[in-house]
Formats: C-alpha cells, structure tokens, sequence
C-alpha cells in the first residue's frame, strides 16, 4: 500500500521516514533505533506483537495482536467491547515486544502512551494487518464475516517513546556486556 495525504492512518502502511542508522551506536531508548534494518524488518513483518498493560484489577497482562506501522505508531484494532478497552484508557502507559522465533532472536521491545479512539466498522489499520498477516482472500473473508451493521471497534495506537533493539549478536542485553540503556 502507498502512503497517503493522512500520514498513512487510512490503513496504508508506511515505512518509517526515519534515515537508516548503524544500530551498534544507539543506546536502548533512542528513538533511532526504530530506523534500523532490524526495527523495520519487524515491524513490517507478520509477527505479531506483544502487548503489555494493566488491568482494571490493577494486574498486568499481555495480549497478542496484529498491527501497522504507520511510520510514527504501532496500530492495532479490536472489539469496542473487549476489556483491555477500559483498562487502557484508565492507564495508557503500555510496553509491546515484536520478536523473531528463531535463535537467535531479534527483539524489539517499544514503551509509549495507548490513545484509543472508538470506529464505527472495522478499523482501517486491522483489515490492512489481516492483509499483511493472512493474504487478501483471508483478510476478505474474515472481513465479510466481522463486519455487521452496528459493529463498533477500537483503534489502539502507540507512539514509542522508548525503543530498545537486541539481536544477540552485534547487540547483547547490558547484563551479558552488550547495550546500555
């Protein structure tokens, strides 16, 4: 998808404007880090990302979704119902990990403020996650089935405010010698 007038919030994806940047000189916590190959390799990718908030109860969860890069935030879409809605919006404050599966892992961990704002419909940034995630049938089909009259959703979106980057290779967690924050 290409970018648009909006700064790609109607769903398009769009890669970070930032200038690629040799990871090994950003400390944990640069902002830069989010320009690196490895940073958009995952954020473009089809893995999906971790999230981490607090509950109502005052506990802390983590929940798995699909997002879009937008260039500036992570956005992820989900029922106006569900129950982190509430929780996110009383404490904003979230941490989300995006990591390869393999050894050794490339990890991205992100910390920033949740702003949620309530969609009639599907929201533009789920269905282009779906594309990415499951292919163009798939992401239809599932679309179809969603998509009923009166279907409200929530767009979720986080603006980093701290990025970290570990490959276990060039960039090592501090504890083991490697990055400090």
């Amino acid at each position: 998808m290409s970018p648009n007038a909006d700064g790609g919030r109607a769903g398009s994806v769009v890669a970070s404007p930032l200038k690629e940047v040799a990871s090994s000189t950003l400390k944990q916590g640069d902002l830069g880090l989010l320009g690196t190959e490895q940073a958009q390799a995952l954020l473009t990718s089809r893995v999906p990302a971790r999230v981490a908030y607090v509950a109502a109860d005052g506990t802390p969860r983590v929940f798995p979704t699909h997002f879009v890069w937008d260039g500036h935030e992570v956005v992820m879409g989900t029922y106006a119902g569900a129950f982190k809605i509430a929780a996110l919006r009383a404490r904003p404050v979230v941490a989300i990990t995006i990591d390869t599966e393999g050894f050794p892992p490339t990890v991205l961990p992100l910390r920033g403020p949740a702003s949620v704002t309530d969609v009639d419909g599907i929201v533009p940034e789920y269905a282009a996650a779906m594309r990415r995630c499951v292919g163009d049938e798939t992401a239809d089909e599932l679309r179809a089935e969603a998509d009923e009259p009166g279907l409200r959703m929530a767009r979720i979106a986080v603006r980093p405010t701290w990025v970290g980057l570990l490959d276990f290779q060039r960039r090592l967690p501090a504890a083991v010698g490697g990055i400090r924050p």
